[in-house]
């Protein structure tokens, strides 16, 4: 039983997890909007959203905390230029999930999350 563990393991080691965490975010800064199953839709959610809120406000402690995370200096630039005009008088719920039904090939529920 997995009672009081928090997150989702997705049949992955620690470091592989949080590569799938950080492709998956960047993905996202990029093109507003990716496709992918939607259990990796719902573990990335939470962590994208701490991102974007880190990213509202514009300061050298917020930029690096944002690049510890993304550990990419593009979409970290990408990220700022756009968060704080777009999220800054909002409280949450910067991202959607939104179901497409199951993949052709092994019927994975497939959703898509977009930035709101």
């Amino acid at each position: 039983m997995r009672h009081r563990h928090a997150g989702k393991l997705l049949g992955r080691s620690y470091e592989h997890r949080k590569a799938l965490y950080r492709n998956l975010m960047i993905a996202l800064i990029e093109h507003k909007k990716i496709k992918t199953t939607l259990a990796k839709a719902r573990a990335v959610q939470p962590e994208i959203e701490q991102l974007l809120s880190i990213a509202r406000e514009d300061t050298p402690h917020a930029r690096r905390m944002a690049l510890s995370k993304l550990a990419n200096k593009d979409a970290m630039r990408k990220l700022f230029t756009f968060a704080p005009t777009t999220y800054g008088g909002r409280n949450g719920g910067y991202t959607r999930i939104t179901k497409l039904g199951p993949r052709r090939g092994d019927g994975a529920e497939m959703a898509l999350i977009e930035l709101v």
